[in-house]
């Protein structure tokens, strides 16, 4: 049999939350998988009791997924070793910022055959440029990675609300497993071949949703919005022509969950947008707002946005991504959110 195991700590508890009701309930009907699903949980106190304790004990995430039930064989582990040590199959569910620490933290303690699934949302610089999570986390535990990314907002997962969602495997023989593992009646999975490319949908995505939230904050209307996805998807699919270069990069992969689905739903109804209507209602910083909105947790637009100006700066590309470089230069640089009006009608689809 297979264990599974959730590393789903610091800043993702919704989305950690709600893979591991998918996975525990499946692995607690399905042979192939061992019943217990470990989820690595980062310790905290919880109204005087540990955050594991409530957890394993009422089965619910009380304060990063609360009312949704989890299924009773998920075990909810502080020590990231432990957590892991023994998975055949490792489900990463991490803000990218921190895959760096948790793979130092696993290297090592993990099984040689164990394969992993990353559904983390951002990018990584790299010596020549872009580098994929999947492939920070392959090259520091060695293991074959594939990747899940999709219209997945966490709580309607949770609430088994019907959606779609796009496994991009490295090794094909991979998918049917990993599809076993994730697919439910209400969570349908498909699956493909150009994995960087569903990577890349999953990150550049959230830097397209803080461009409808500027679109919200200023008073714009739908159309506009339609305009900023148009754009935003036109600039997702220019990028990964750039630089996925593990195969081709076909047109079809764009129309699945993970690209155009994942797309719209980020712009209407995900945290990235809310935060960006904000910053532009309150003219507070990105900074200030994830701790009043978001507890704290990180965003991963104005992250991502960062790491892909460098790496479009690296390449000299800067001016054929207006969108994206507006994003970051109003994120970080204190360019006046006006300028992302500007930035969509001198767009050079336009020109």
């Amino acid at each position: 049999m297979l264990t599974p195991a959730a590393p789903g700590g610091k800043d993702s508890r919704p989305a950690g939350s709600a893979i591991a009701k998918i996975v525990g309930a499946n692995a607690a009907q399905n042979s192939k998988f061992d019943k217990t699903v470990k989820m690595w949980v980062f310790e905290e106190t919880v109204n005087g009791r540990k955050l594991t304790e409530i957890i394993n004990t009422e089965h619910e995430n009380v304060k990063y997924l609360p009312g949704h039930k989890l299924p009773t064989n998920v075990l909810a582990v502080p020590d990231l070793v432990e957590a892991s040590k023994d998975a055949d199959i490792l489900v990463f569910v991490i803000p990218h910022q921190f895959i760096g620490k948790v793979c130092d933290t696993m290297s090592g303690n993990i099984k040689k055959e164990a394969i992993g699934i990353s559904l983390i949302k951002g990018v990584d610089e790299g010596p020549d440029g872009l580098k994929l999570i999947s492939d920070v986390i392959q090259e520091k535990l060695g293991i074959t990675m594939s990747v899940l990314m999709g219209a997945n907002i966490a709580n309607e997962v949770a609430d088994e609300k019907f959606c779609e969602t796009t496994i991009g495997c490295k090794n094909k023989s991979h998918g049917p497993l990993l599809k076993e593992l994730m697919q439910t009646i209400n969570f349908r999975v498909t699956v493909v071949e150009e994995y960087d490319v569903v990577e890349i949908c999953g990150a550049l995505k959230n830097i397209v949703a803080v461009g409808a939230g500027f679109c919200d904050g200023l008073g714009f209307g739908d159309n506009t919005k339609a305009a900023v996805i148009r754009l935003g998807l036109m600039e997702m699919i220019a990028f990964a022509r750039i630089f996925c270069t593990a195969g081709p990069v076909s047109s079809a992969t764009f129309l699945e969950s993970c690209g155009v689905a994942d797309l719209i739903t980020t712009c209407y109804g995900g945290r990235n947008r809310k935060v960006a209507k904000a910053f532009v209602k309150t003219g507070k910083s990105i900074e200030e707002l994830e701790k009043e909105m978001l507890e704290g947790q990180k965003l991963q637009g104005p992250a991502t946005a960062a790491e892909v100006y460098r790496i479009l700066k690296h390449k000299n590309l800067i001016d054929k991504f207006p969108l994206f470089n507006a994003v970051y230069q109003i994120c970080y640089q204190g360019h006046p959110v006006s300028e992302f009006i500007s930035c969509l009608q001198n767009h050079p689809e336009h020109m």
